[in-house]
């Protein structure tokens, strides 16, 4: 019996990927996912929480400086994020170790949360790792890309550059949490802010500075929000690029024909 179902290549391809690291980058992106995720568990406390797929820790270290939480841990494909996870010198995090993609070393209902940001577009076989998932928490937060967009097909290599194996909308995520025994208890949509626009063009991909193009960042996204605070979640669900969940475990679970 293999030791991994996870594909060679596929693990490899992360082993490294922490190495090159861009700080400054990876926490304004953690900044965002941290706070969908307080305000999805808004009105509840949990003790022990885990990450799934905690890449670098941003979003642990962001959550724990919150105090969101009195203990954390994490596990990780890649053996770089692990190390640099162990190199932040996180609150409260009491462990975190590298693990396949998809056994958890961890017994039964082990934490009351499990965090899943950004993770389940990067999976081989998702619904394995969401039944791994639905055994050893409570309940678990989901956030994941809102990829699936008239045209995608044609973006296959732009998504492949990200990782991004799976594609979702709101609702494709909800079928598959449904199907797999999962009840959303909350949910919100959200769209990439100005300064995460602005950062990525001025920085990553060094485009010259424009008022005008800040005038534009900025209007697109008022409009935007406007647009979904007065027609309601349909609209808001065509114009996020990322949807967040909490989940918890049905009481009855779905039966197969």
């Amino acid at each position: 019996m293999q030791d991994s179902i996870i594909g060679g290549d596929y693990k490899t391809a992360y082993d490294q990927f922490y190495q090159k690291h861009d700080e400054a980058w990876r926490m304004l992106g953690a900044k965002y996912k941290a706070q969908h995720i307080i305000d999805v568990c808004k009105g509840l406390t949990f003790n022990a929480v885990l990450e799934v797929g905690a890449g670098d820790g941003s979003i642990l270290k962001i959550l724990s400086d919150h105090n969101f939480a009195p203990e954390y841990s994490a596990v990780e494909i890649s053996e770089s994020g692990v190390q640099y996870i162990q190199s932040r010198s996180i609150k409260n995090l009491k462990s975190v170790q590298v693990f396949d993609g998809y056994k958890l070393p961890f017994e039964d209902d082990s934490f009351d949360l499990i965090i899943l940001s950004h993770v389940l577009e990067h999976v081989e076989h998702e619904r394995i790792l969401l039944r791994e998932i639905k055994r050893v928490a409570k309940r678990c937060v989901i956030e994941v890309p809102r990829d699936y967009k008239t045209g995608v097909d044609t973006r296959i290599k732009h998504f492949l550059a990200y990782g991004h194996i799976n594609v979702y909308t709101p609702t494709s995520l909800r079928y598959l949490l449904s199907t797999e025994g999962f009840v959303v208890e909350n949910d919100l949509t959200s769209m990439i802010e100005p300064e995460v626009t602005k950062f990525n063009s001025y920085v990553n991909q060094k485009k010259a500075k424009s008022v005008l193009k800040d005038l534009r960042i900025a209007a697109e996204f008022g409009v935007k929000q406007l647009l979904s605070k007065v027609m309601g979640k349909k609209i808001s669900e065509q114009f996020a690029n990322a949807y967040t969940v909490l989940c918890n475990k049905a009481e009855k679970q779905p039966e197969l024909f």
